[in-house]
């Protein structure tokens, strides 16, 4: 079981929440991220070292990055990672995300259900306007979990991002806050015509 501030609790799902990594997270998300080495392998480079999770951790303590664990409600394990990079604010107010989730926990609904929550923090807590996802076209589905959270296809990046040392060619997805805001609005209506 995982050592977590009680106040590391940003937003909670049903099965899931989000949280801010802590300095002692290092030693369980390294293991995560080894053990699912062959699942990640092209798509990210997550850290699976010390001394890559101490760069991640200075990362997460500026203030236009905001790394954000993944969390089982049941047992506090880490499940895997989105992290909101490049955060602008101003008249611009975006950030790129970024997303991972362990080999042993994919296909099981959870990235689904925290997506919405890292979005929740992006559009309310943050009060982003704008939050874009780069993804790879051979990434189907990453593609379906940000198609399914209301993201929309804007563009293609030839050779966008370096990954496991090949320049690679990404996917441009958004989502505004208008169509996140429209998207909670339908599936409350949704709710009450179900009950």
């Amino acid at each position: 079981m995982a050592s977590v501030k009680s106040n590391s609790c940003l937003i909670s799902g049903t099965r899931v929440y989000i949280g801010l990594p802590q300095a002692n997270d290092g030693g369980e998300l390294i293991a995560l991220n080894r053990a699912s080495q062959n699942f990640h392998r092209g798509w990210v480079s997550p850290p699976t070292t010390p001394k890559q999770f101490q760069q991640y951790w200075e990362n997460c303590k500026r203030d236009d990055f905001k790394g954000l664990l993944i969390r089982h409600k049941s047992d506090r394990a880490i499940l895997g990672v989105f992290n909101l990079s490049q955060i602008f604010y101003g008249k611009f107010k975006s950030a790129y995300m970024g997303f991972y989730l362990g080999a042993a926990y994919a296909g099981q609904g959870y990235m689904t259900e925290a997506l919405g929550l890292a979005l929740q923090y992006a559009f309310k807590k943050l009060k982003l306007h704008r939050v874009e996802a780069n993804i790879q076209p051979e990434n189907a589905k990453s593609i379906a979990l940000v198609k399914r959270a209301g993201f929309t296809l804007e563009g293609y990046s030839r050779r966008y991002l370096k990954i496991g040392s090949r320049w690679r060619d990404h996917e441009r997805w958004a989502i505004l806050v208008e169509d996140w805001q429209k998207l909670k609005t339908q599936e409350l209506s949704d709710a009450k015509q179900e009950s």
